[in-house]
């Protein structure tokens, strides 16, 4: 019974970090460049000469479906939508370099170029600078360029290139802060050839009608589980009884 017990709790824990998952998943379907978190569950088995039959479960959300989501026109001059497999650079908090789909970029007070959640974007020569006070646009190469407010007339210069990278070819896994990483540390290559949409923005790819289906599929096989050890336990108390027969 111990078997049974045994693979049935580690079983119930996956189901418990997968309903995680798809709540995630649910709460940011309206949110810009989401991607829908995919979880990978590893059968692990004990080694020992009294567990190498006992297995566990180990689950964990490595991964995302990268399939691209509705595009959306803003006309805002900061907000791009990423085309294709391409990923914006962009700097964590602990100065390593990750990547994102959200394209709604912003001006910080010091002329920084960030994202929505206040990263800084990467381009050619590392974070994005621009004069404070310019007129600031984005080309569909990813070119940053500035224009003077007192000179309207006068053509935008370009000051910067952001860092548009592709994971194809690369193993990249998605962290609990919504970034993209290498796996195994590392940094991906630009990609000359990416494209992006200046004034629109990409809405999250998840579809709620299906993780809806998914929590509910969650729910029932976390409940199959359950019986599993409520089983074990009948099974158990039974042997005893014959037990104490005999």
């Amino acid at each position: 019974m111990d078997r049974l017990i045994w693979t049935a709790v580690t079983g119930m824990n996956a189901s418990m970090a997968r309903q995680r998952m798809i709540a995630s998943n649910l709460a940011n379907a309206q949110t810009t460049g989401f991607r829908a978190e995919v979880m990978a569950q590893t059968p692990l088995t004990l080694q020992g000469p009294s567990l190498e039959v006992r297995t566990m479960n180990d689950p964990a959300v490595r991964g995302a479906r990268m399939d691209a989501g509705a595009v959306s026109q803003t006309g805002r001059a900061l907000d791009v939508a990423l085309s294709g497999d391409a990923l914006l650079s962009v700097q964590t908090a602990d100065g390593e370099e990750a990547y994102t789909r959200r394209g709604d970029l912003q001006l910080s007070p010091s002329g920084l170029l960030v994202t929505g959640e206040g990263q800084p974007v990467l381009g050619e020569g590392g974070p994005v600078s621009v004069p404070p006070g310019s007129l600031v646009s984005i080309g569909g190469d990813g070119a940053v360029l500035v224009r003077d407010p007192a000179d309207a007339a006068a053509p935008p210069r370009q000051v910067e290139r952001l860092k548009l990278a592709s994971w194809r070819g690369s193993r990249i896994e998605k962290a609990l802060d919504g970034l993209f990483r290498v796996r195994g540390g590392g940094v991906l290559p630009q990609d000359a050839e990416a494209r992006l949409t200046p004034g629109a923005l990409e809405q999250s790819n998840v579809k709620t009608t299906e993780v809806l289906v998914e929590m509910v599929e969650a729910q029932r096989l976390y409940d199959m589980r359950t019986k599993l050890i409520a089983t074990a336990k009948e099974l158990d108390e039974g042997g005893a009884s014959l037990m104490r027969m005999s």
